[in-house]
């Protein structure tokens, strides 16, 4: 007989990653009620949600719309990068870690000009790198960077680099994919003129599409830029205005979901009180894994309170696929590492966990340890 806890139908395993995510019960409750596409009760839902995003972002109607993109976030960014730059526009990616990368990729899937500049993975984005591309290339239109880099978990400087851009005339694009509802941040002022996020990410819905926060003149100055006909932003923009219906089938079981995360969103204390709960659990986590042996990848000043990655303890019995297997036999699911140049793993602080849950991942991780005979040395906080 073991004393491991086995998951089952039950008994859901808590996710400590980036996303998807641990959702509540009501959020799941929202997916039961079919609505057709063009349901009444579905298009008000639609439109219930563009609007309750703008008032997460704190945007005025005026200057921003949202747009709705059916998908994973990385057919957000595709859709953005597909149908915002012109023909001889070029594309400046800042990069420093694979969401980073996935930004060249698309571009140079889709044969748009671009450049980059490129930092360590464990090094926020160089200000000095930007404004030296910007000088020695008049050709750049479009600045693209990442928020939040769920690579390693790293956090960069994007009002600095929204200062840089709007200061030289680019337009500017973000991903927010694993920060937008859970790390304030200030868009009109930032000059952010598309900011990307998903479904299930801080807002605690489920997979399913991506949404756009657009600024509106500069969304309407795109047409027929467009390198597709399904990502085609303005196009899905258009549509959603005008009947508020999607182009094409909608994921209507994930918008109702969504629809009911944006309500507990709210219920929380928006921004504000979500960012408080994730700190919190990141605390937690950090105190409890550094009691246990383990070391951050990142400077604690570098580093986001979404997700952490923590480098491989120096141990002969240490293996990861190992240690990977028995925490989710307890019921707990961590990620693998991402980073190129050190072997890591990943834990995520958000979706609807909690202290409590956090101190029972640390609980399963001692249990795990000391299974697999893996004796760590505390780590003194620097």
């Amino acid at each position: 007989m073991t004393n491991k806890t086995t998951i089952s139908a039950a008994r859901d395993g808590l996710l400590f990653t980036p996303g998807p995510l641990t959702t509540s019960r009501t959020v799941k409750q929202a997916m039961l009620q079919d609505l057709g596409s063009r349901d009444t009760l579905f298009l008000e839902a639609v439109q219930d949600i563009r609007q309750r995003l703008l008032r997460v972002a704190d945007l005025s109607a005026d200057d921003y719309t949202t747009v709705l993109m059916q998908g994973s976030g990385t057919f957000g960014i595709e859709s953005v990068i597909g149908s915002v730059i012109p023909p001889a526009g070029k594309l400046l990616a800042v990069t420093n870690g694979a969401y980073g990368r996935r930004i060249e990729q698309i571009a140079r899937v889709l044969r748009i000009d671009y450049c980059a500049v490129s930092d360590p993975e464990d090094a926020p984005s160089d200000l000095d790198q930007v404004r030296q591309a910007l000088a020695d290339d008049p050709a750049i239109t479009h600045i693209a960077a990442v928020h939040c880099e769920t690579t390693s978990g790293l956090i960069n400087p994007i009002e600095a680099i929204g200062s840089i851009a709007n200061a030289a005339g680019k337009t500017f694009i973000v991903d927010a994919m694993s920060s937008f509802g859970a790390i304030p941040l200030d868009i009109a002022a930032a000059g952010i003129d598309y900011l990307i996020s998903s479904a299930n990410k801080c807002i605690e819905g489920v997979p399913g599409f991506a949404f756009v926060l657009a600024r509106r003149d500069t969304l309407v100055a795109t047409e027929g830029w467009a390198r597709s006909l399904s990502l085609d932003l303005l196009a899905q923009w258009r549509e959603l205005e005008r009947s508020r219906q999607f182009r094409f089938t909608p994921p209507t079981h994930t918008l109702l979901a969504f629809r009911q995360a944006l309500l507990e969103l709210e219920a929380e204390g928006g921004v504000v009180g979500r960012a408080a709960r994730y700190r919190a659990n990141y605390a937690t986590l950090i105190a409890g894994m550094r009691a246990l042996g383990f070391q951050e990848y990142l400077q604690p000043e570098r580093q986001s309170y979404i997700i952490t990655s923590f480098v491989y303890p120096n141990h002969p019995r240490f293996d990861f696929a190992t240690f990977y297997a028995l925490l989710h036999d307890r019921g707990y699911i961590i990620y693998p590492g991402k980073v190129g140049n050190a072997d890591c793993f990943r834990i995520g602080t958000i979706g609807r966990i909690f202290e409590a849950d956090v101190r029972g991942l640390l609980g399963a991780i001692q249990a795990t340890l000391e299974e697999m005979g893996v004796a760590l040395t505390p780590v003194l906080e620097a």
